[in-house]
């Protein structure tokens, strides 16, 4: 990829989603292949919108019927391999799709009986379960890519083989009818914690965001974010910012965000002068900040709530600043680099205006205020979801262009059902990697191995633990990389006296730091092929732009008040106005240029001023406002002097 590609180039936009989006590689059908896959579909969201308003099911059953669909579907839709028929279903994908549901009913189906003889599987329970592992890891494949099911494998070879294991690792290890027992017959495994949240709260926001979508939302946001920042210095810039961080709060997937949002900016972007590369990266970062982004944050917030066992809104509420503080220190950069290059913002002309917009569509922003309402007042994250479902239709009605006819609604329901499946497959497979952690007790002989190494630095921990996240992230979904860098590399953390919910905070940041850091920066890669960019050189100017993504969680954790740890009024207006300002002269150091250029040993300067006010205390404080003075006063003479 060349930056001199022409800017009027056709962008394929859906090769470069099916490219970089693994869970856009469904097939496409038509006669009555579609009319049954958008049936079955349907039937899944109308099961959980009913459960969701009049009662779930059973825990075990709930999650069995929901996989059941899954698996179902997922077999239907996502060809085995690139050379199987992508305009039709073979045979054999109809085979094992039954098998596959069949082999989660019959959870449901024997349910009673596997209750009474808990511990002491059947042989017929022992060969549905290994068919199960097998089915859902192949699944997790064809929907995501092979990270995922390569991981779980060696987790099942590791309770298995754990005897033959380094002393540090090794331990007894187990048959294999007690491994599957553990991993499919119960609810440490497969059917744990990770698929219980995809079948509840995780499902219903997928449904509602993609019914919302339905009524116009995504041309909404970015019309609202143009008219808000179209005009400003590098104005599309800050749109792609604005417009990425609002749809991330109804996004569950980086690579979609930049997708949905990046065909429209990075040419905004580029048409005014920002390098093809540029403009391809904050793309990226600003769309992969939308997995950090209250209420959704990839899904990750609802499992974060269960492993803390606090209510969803808690963790909602702690992600705000980091969220805030990452947006704040992208538009600063992109500000800065506007303001070196001399580019202006859009004409008046060219963009919509604010009142006429919220007019004419301002209703649609009623169904997020609901979702909100909702779970300030105490409702679960799953009842505010599916009221939030039923007001969106409700609002709907209020303007004709965004109304949901029938042909919409049932879109909405089938694109919500197809949108679940790479969450929910990844659920269930990395519930493989949790059982394993739980059955072996691996969680905390890695953190051991950790803090040894460490020496029980804190600092030192910490800089492992990133390291360890980003390499466990890499190719992950949102939700499946959380649970798997919380289950592996959060309890170095907690063992060193963390926070839990700065340590848990940590370890997402870091996880979801890999769609961003080459070789597998995913987010960047699809920016970088929209903007018609080099992908490598994207990917490490997105890194550089998130530079403060990846010192806000050490901050954090230093000062967990942050994430309204033992928050207290005062003190936490203080840690929040000095670290905005510390965010400030991060961007002015990476950027290096404020007024005029900055030297290098300025830059310097400047990067450690603003560690100090990043960094809780009252010496660090002032060193930092002193250096932010400093540079003030000398930028604003050097820039005279020119």
């Amino acid at each position: 990829m060349k930056d001199d590609k022409p800017q009027d180039q056709t962008i394929d936009l859906e090769e470069i989603i099916r490219q970089y989006d693994t869970e856009s590689q469904y097939r496409t059908l038509s006669g009555w292949q579609n009319a049954f896959i958008v049936a079955v579909a349907c039937a899944m969201s109308l099961f959980h919108l009913y459960t969701a308003g009049f009662g779930l099911l059973l825990a075990m059953k709930q999650r069995a019927v929901h996989l059941a669909f899954v698996l179902f579907l997922t077999f239907l839709l996502y060809p085995a391999t690139k050379k199987s028929p992508s305009n039709k279903i073979p045979w054999y994908d109809f085979i094992l799709a039954c098998a596959a549901a069949y082999t989660t009913l019959y959870i449901v189906i024997h349910f009673n009986q596997l209750i009474t003889r808990a511990g002491l599987p059947t042989t017929m329970d022992i060969l549905v379960g290994f068919l199960g592992i097998a089915l859902l890891l192949e699944a997790t494949r064809r929907v995501s890519n092979p990270v995922l099911p390569i991981l779980a494998i060696i987790s099942l070879v590791y309770c298995y083989y754990g005897r033959y294991f380094p002393s540090l690792f090794a331990h007894r290890g187990f048959n294999i009818p007690r491994i599957i027992n553990h991993m499919y017959l119960g609810t440490e495994g497969v059917f744990g914690v990770p698929i219980s949240v995809s079948a509840t709260f995780v499902f219903m926001f997928i449904l509602f965001g993609s019914i919302l979508q339905e009524t116009g939302m995504g041309k909404f946001i970015i019309d609202l974010a143009l008219a808000i920042a179209g005009r400003s210095t590098g104005g599309p810039a800050k749109v792609a910012v604005l417009s990425s961080a609002i749809m991330g709060t109804i996004s569950g997937s980086s690579v979609a965000n930049v997708c949905t949002t990046g065909t429209f900016t990075i040419p905004l972007m580029k048409s005014i002068g920002y390098k093809p590369y540029f403009a391809g990266a904050v793309e990226a970062v600003a769309s992969t900040g939308g997995q950090i982004m209250p209420p959704v944050m990839g899904a990750a917030a609802f499992i974060m709530a269960e492993f803390l066992g606090v209510p969803y809104i808690k963790v909602a509420l702690a992600a705000i600043v980091p969220a805030l503080l990452y947006y704040a220190a992208v538009m600063v950069q992109v500000h800065l680099e506007a303001t070196r290059l001399g580019l202006l913002g859009l004409p008046k002309e060219r963009l919509p205006r604010l009142w006429s917009l919220l007019k004419s569509k301002g209703h649609l922003l009623i169904p997020l205020f609901a979702i909100i309402y909702f779970l300030v007042g105490g409702y679960t994250p799953m009842k505010a979801a599916y009221y939030g479902i039923l007001t969106t239709i409700a609002v709907s009605f209020i303007s004709k262009d965004t109304r949901l006819t029938l042909p919409k609604l049932i879109n909405g329901l089938v694109n919500g059902a197809r949108g679940s499946l790479g969450v929910a497959c990844a659920c269930g497979t990395v519930g493989i990697i949790v059982g394993m952690a739980t059955l072996t007790g691996l969680g905390l002989r890695i953190a051991s191995l950790i803090i040894t190494i460490s020496g029980g630095n804190l600092i030192v921990t910490l800089l492992l633990t990133m390291v360890t996240c980003i390499l466990l992230g890499a190719g992950l979904p949102t939700t499946a990389n959380f649970i798997v860098t919380s289950t592996i590399a959060a309890p170095a953390l907690l063992q060193l006296g963390v926070a839990p919910m700065a340590a848990y905070m940590f370890v997402l940041y870091f996880g979801i730091a890999a769609d961003l850091s080459p070789p597998v920066a995913l987010a960047a890669y699809a920016g970088a092929g929209i903007a018609g960019a080099d992908a490598m050189k994207t990917g490490i100017t997105a890194v550089k732009l998130a530079l403060a993504g990846f010192l806000v969680p050490f901050i954090y954790v230093m000062n967990p008040m942050l994430v309204l740890v033992n928050a207290t009024p005062l003190p936490f207006i203080q840690a929040i106005v000095t670290a905005m300002i510390g965010v400030f002269l991060l961007g002015m150091s990476t950027i290096g240029y404020f007024k005029t250029h900055i030297p290098f040993w300025l830059r310097v300067v400047v990067f450690c001023g603003a560690l100090g006010l990043l960094k809780p205390g009252i010496y660090s404080d002032a060193f930092g406002l002193a250096v932010l003075i400093f540079t003030y006063f000398f930028q604003k003479r050097r820039a005279k002097r020119q």
